[in-house]
Formats: C-alpha cells, structure tokens, sequence
C-alpha cells in the first residue's frame, strides 16, 4: 500500500499546492510521475472522476483517505483494518481531532501540518459553500 511518506518534501509541497488549485502544480504530479498525487489532489476537493481514477489506478488507500477526511466512518474503519495509521492519523488531523493534531506536532512533521491546515481550509470552504443559500440547487 502506498503512503503519503513515500514521497520526497518537493513533489508534498508540489501536491500541496494542488490542494490549493494551483494547476501548475497538478500538472507538474501528472506530467512527473505522480499522477495518484493530482488525483487525490482532486479527490480532496470533492472531483468524484479523481476518486475512481484511484480505485481503478491502484491508489485504493488514497481513495480511501479522501473519503476519511470527509469524516465517512466506513473509510475511518477501512484505514484502521488495514493498519494504515500515518493515514488514519493524517485524516484525523485534517478532520481537526486534537490529538492527531498533536502527534504531528511532537513528531515536528512540518511538511504533513502544513498539508492538513491547507486541507483543513478546504474543508472549511466546502462547508460555507454547501450552507450558502445562493449556492444550493434546484431540482
């Protein structure tokens, strides 16, 4: 299984500009080998198509991690079943849980706190976006 540890400081700081939108970024994973990266990347910011490119591309644990920041408890159980617990703790920093949070800060993991604030602000965002009257759709 892979693991967001896996990568070098570079290509996490790459996909944490992603996160943000930044396309320069995205395209910098994709066109060097990391596309699992852009797909949770978009994942992350709630593009369904990137969650099944990880199902069907070999990146179930990150589909999977996508869905545990979300807070959905199958996905929070699936990473404790399979002992994956960088990502279990790293969904529930993302998630606010302090002391995930607090783990990374005694592990002094700068890279992985600033990944989880920026996931946070997304996840904030989503969330005033999903509570805006102006936003809601009509069927």
């Amino acid at each position: 299984m892979h693991c967001l540890t896996d990568y070098e400081p570079k290509i996490l700081l790459a996909f944490g500009e992603s996160l943000k939108g930044e396309k320069k970024f995205s395209d910098f994973l994709l066109q060097n080998g990391f596309p699992e990266l852009s797909a949770l990347s978009a994942a992350i910011n709630s593009d369904t198509e990137a969650l099944d490119w990880l199902l069907k591309n070999g990146y179930p644990e990150f589909a999977v991690l996508s869905n545990a920041i979300d807070n959905e408890e199958h996905a929070i159980q699936w990473l404790k079943r399979y002992k994956l617990d960088f990502l279990s703790i790293f969904a529930a920093a993302c998630r606010k849980e302090d002391p995930a949070i607090k783990w990374f800060a005694e592990k002094d993991l700068r890279i992985f706190i600033l990944l989880i604030k920026t996931i946070h602000d997304i996840l904030l965002f989503q969330s005033w976006d999903s509570s805006d009257i102006h936003k809601i759709r009509r069927s």
